[in-house]
């Protein structure tokens, strides 16, 4: 009887743990024991283990009288998850010595069928990642996750099929014996032919309502979050799943950053995310669905949210504990949740749209149609958002009935520039803002702190007395009037303008709430 090693990751959103993987065989009656923390899908790869080696051509664990012990180091960490799989079974095969190659660099992830073939897993970007980090040149991962991990440049990616498979291209050639097929390494794909792509198209089909593209156009501009409320049925929410045709591809190093968030979220949808996220949950969706958490700390929506939309529609009917738990995102674009079996950060940097009615039945302030709320159902309704969210909103925008003529099949003549122009604008803003924070991490006017705009925003005596006048007549808030200077900046830099004058001030203004809330 004797002892194997060997290596696998456990993937998690800040990349992967090392996960050791030890088996001791003793003489005694039968027994396969995991330890290590395992959870339940990990507790049972001792069948799926044992039914894949026997159909694989070698004789099963179940038929061998020895007591198996199989660890996961560290035995402090949670392992989760069908992963384990191969490397238990390479591991248990070493120990017995049924085969024998080096396990030096090389690192081992797969479910197994029971059939021997080897499934999909989660998070093969992260495994991949964390794989370089530690030095590993050799990985090898399930051929559906392989094209995925060789996103990763400086590891070899080698995509398993089966048990068998792999086996066979790591044991060496036994001298008289049939050559044996090795499997061929995954070649790198490049990042724009691997891409998710965006089919659905709606910018184009929105009539009228100029200021609230307008409003969107400074959000996707400048990251800024944006609120739009008015009676039902006006464009909101065509309006908000428009906004990401807006928004410029992602960078190489925020694609691989969203990809492996969702692939180890288990959400991901093609090979990679190049394209910023939307997500949309619905407003029934509960705290730990949207904020994150669980027993074991799990992401929700807004870190699926990262780097890209997070869409509330019918804000106010989301319960008050998630619209609160909303501030620590907003303003720190993370969050923190912690529970009595761990505690995990993680990222949530995000635009938020906001949709909104005015009141329960939709029509408070209407001019067409009256409203029938109670004024207390209205001040309930009005209340859910509180003055620290509403701080951190940047942009109000108030979206009105149309017209009647204005709406019918081909009164609205097709302008395919638009949308371009918009975007032209969006990137030459961006492209301002990544001159001017070229030496920090700040990526858009909107994540600037205090000390970031004393050092990069300069304001003409002109413009600080309008602000500060215009401030104390709205009594904004010291967040809402650094949140201004932020927007107005965005603002100057749509127009090209090198400071910010006195007319990108008033444009900024006239975005805080002034008849809803009041």
């Amino acid at each position: 009887m004797a002892f194997a090693k060997l290596y696998s990751i456990q993937p998690t959103l800040s990349g992967g743990h090392r996960i050791t993987i030890e088996a001791d065989l003793t003489k005694g009656l039968h027994a396969f024991t995991i330890v290590g923390l395992p959870d339940k899908a990990v507790e049972e790869s001792r069948d799926r283990v044992s039914a894949a080696i026997k159909n694989s051509g070698y004789k099963s664990p179940k038929q061998r009288n020895q007591k198996i012990t199989v660890a996961l180091a560290p035995a402090s960490l949670k392992k989760e998850g069908p992963s384990f799989d191969l490397p238990i079974a390479l591991c248990y095969l070493l120990a017995t010595e049924d085969i024998k190659f080096s396990a030096e660099n090389k690192l081992f992830t797969g479910e197994l069928a029971l059939n021997g073939d080897v499934r999909a897993v989660r998070g093969a970007l992260a495994i991949a990642s964390a794989a370089k980090q530690l030095g590993v040149t050799e990985i090898f991962v399930p051929k559906d996750n392989a094209r995925e991990a060789a996103l990763v440049s400086g590891v070899t990616v080698y995509p398993v099929s089966s048990l068998k498979e792999v086996i066979e291209h790591l044991t060496p050639e036994i001298k008289g014996e049939k050559k044996r097929t090795r499997i061929t390494p995954q070649e790198k794909t490049p990042l724009e032919e691997s891409g998710n792509k965006v089919t659905h198209r709606s910018w184009s089909d929105i009539r009228g309502q100029e200021s609230a593209k307008r409003g969107l156009m400074i959000a996707a501009a400048g990251g800024h979050n944006i609120a739009m409320w008015g009676p039902p049925g006006t464009g909101k929410t065509m309006l908000a799943k428009a906004f990401t045709e807006l928004l410029p591809m992602l960078s190489e190093k925020d694609a691989l950053e969203v990809t492996a968030i969702h692939s180890v979220a288990g959400a991901l949808t093609g090979e990679i995310v190049t394209t910023p996220p939307m997500r949309s949950p619905h407003h029934t969706s509960s705290y730990v669905s949207i904020i994150g958490g669980g027993a074991i700390p799990k992401p929700g929506e807004v870190t699926l949210a990262h780097r890209g939309v997070l869409f509330l529609d019918e804000f106010p009917e989301f319960d008050k504990r998630v619209i609160e738990s909303l501030r620590q995102p907003l303003e720190e674009g993370f969050v923190h949740v912690s529970r009595a079996k761990g505690s995990e950060r993680f990222p949530a940097e995000f635009i938020l749209i906001a949709a909104m009615n005015p009141c329960p039945c939709g029509y408070w302030g209407d001019t067409k149609k009256p409203c029938v709320c109670v004024p207390g159902a209205i001040a309930r309704y009005q209340r859910k958002i509180s003055g620290p969210i509403i701080d951190r909103i940047d942009l109000w925008i108030e979206v009105p009935r149309l017209a009647h003529d204005t709406l019918a099949p081909g009164k609205r003549k097709q302008d395919t520039k638009e949308i371009e122009q918009l975007q032209a604008d969006i990137a030459r803003a961006r492209h301002h803002q990544a001159k001017r924070f070229a030496d920090t991490n700040i990526t858009q006017n909107a994540k600037m702190s205090v000390h970031a705009l004393d050092k990069y925003i300069k304001l003409d005596d002109s413009v600080v007395t309008l602000l500060n006048e215009s401030a104390k007549r709205l009594d904004l808030s010291p967040r809402a009037y650094h949140r201004i200077i932020k927007l107005a900046r965005t603002i100057a830099d749509i127009d090209e303008s090198r400071f910010i004058k006195e007319a990108h001030i008033l444009e900024a203004l006239q975005y805080r709430p002034k008849r809803l809330f009041a």
